[in-house]
């Protein structure tokens, strides 16, 4: 523990623990590129199980029944006309969703559905509800879908270069792209079914990634601010020291938001088989993970890459490397100390608490004199030196 006492977080906070994540950015883009490449592998090859909705056909569902979905699917695939496998879950404790892709002569068809299923289930005509959904509706849908991400991510461009720059606008967007991706692309390997919920539920994750990266960004401008008017350390080194800042929160945010969304998945979905819980809750689950891996390894990483391409970050970047070459040539007689990085991330960080000051040497840019233990004067030399 450090003697300015805190826990692991504080010292994070400090720069007295440092983990470099920016320094290590092409380990991140290569692990990313993988989990990308089997997303769309698994689209490719498998493809999306897109619901009714999607692809239109005939939902029914059956209320105030206590009969298994081998029963219910037994029931339908016994009616003459009705073509394909019939998807049976059950919705609650007496309620049973079956999801026909095609049925027959339509309406002939559907009645006699109903007269088997009141047979065989032992259920009433009102226990019984029919839909017939046209594949245009399911157009419609993803039409409108497409067109709320479209504005999404135009909004979030203007948003961020107008508060911060377009470099973090492009790199938010980057991040938010790459979770949508690994998210669809977890819907086609798990053969989840695509439903209207589930585009909800990844609309909604764009704005968590979204939010959990623009925390991370504020931070990296607070601790860049003024910082080409100096030689402290470069653009890496304080984004780098942003990500350790707010690395707690956001591990603190992700593990509160994921435990309840999980229960609703693994429990509610798996338990009670409630089809809507499921399809949204996938996206959400999935969705929090991948942002909050991608405002950590990603976004600000890919930050970092673009500022440091600008001409004034390179120029800090030399003063900086000057500065530390000639802080390690005169340690120990010229011998390397290694703790010149860590060393500045630990200055800035410490700047940067509330009510905090920097030393006086520090302002002026030079190092404070320590005082040698003897050299002051006792009071009776003082008072020969005043005669």
């Amino acid at each position: 523990m450090s003697r300015n006492g805190g826990g692991f977080g504080a010292r994070l906070y400090r720069g007295e623990v440092s983990y470099d994540f920016v320094g290590r950015q092409k380990t991140w883009y290569l692990i990313s590129a993988v989990i990308l490449l089997v997303a769309a592998a698994g689209l490719a090859v498998r493809g999306l199980n897109l619901g009714v909705e999607f692809k239109g056909g005939t939902l029914i569902t059956v209320k105030n029944t206590t009969a298994t979905v081998e029963q219910v699917r037994e029931a339908v695939k016994s009616v003459e006309g009705v073509g394909g496998e019939p998807i049976v879950q059950k919705v609650g404790g007496d309620s049973v969703r079956i999801q026909l892709g095609h049925v027959g002569a339509g309406a002939a068809v559907t009645e006699k559905i109903q007269d088997m299923l009141e047979q065989k289930l032992g259920v009433t005509e009102r226990d019984i509800s029919i839909q017939q959904i046209g594949p245009s509706w399911g157009g419609d849908i993803s039409r409108k879908a497409l067109l709320a991400l479209g504005v999404f991510l135009l909004a979030v461009i203007v948003y961020l270069s107008v508060m911060f720059e377009w470099k973090m606008a492009f790199s938010a967007v980057i991040a938010l792209l790459h979770d949508l991706v690994i998210t669809v692309g977890v819907y086609a390997l798990t053969g989840f079914e695509v439903t209207p919920a589930t585009v909800i539920g990844i609309l909604t994750i764009l704005g968590y990634s979204l939010y959990d990266t623009v925390v991370v960004f504020d931070k990296v401008k607070e601790n860049t601010r003024g910082l080409t008017g100096g030689a402290r350390m470069t653009y890496s080194q304080a984004a780098n020291l942003a990500v350790n800042q707010t690395l707690v929160r956001s591990i603190n945010t992700s593990v509160t938001a994921l435990l309840p969304v999980g229960s609703i998945l693994f429990v509610g979905a798996g338990l009670l088989g409630a089809g809507v819980l499921k399809d949204i809750a996938l996206a959400i689950f999935v969705g929090i993970a991948a942002g909050t891996y991608s405002s950590i390894f990603i976004a600000t990483p890919l930050l970092a890459d673009l500022k440091e391409r600008e001409p004034a970050m390179k120029a800090l970047a030399k003063r900086v490397q000057a500065r530390q070459q000639q802080a390690t040539a005169g340690a120990d007689g010229g011998k390397p100390t290694g703790a010149a990085a860590p060393a500045e991330e630990k200055a800035l960080a410490e700047a940067t608490l509330p009510g905090s000051a920097a030393p006086t040497g520090a302002r002026s840019g030079q190092r404070p004199q320590p005082r040698r233990a003897g050299t002051r004067p006792s009071a009776k030399h003082r008072g020969k030196k005043r005669r």
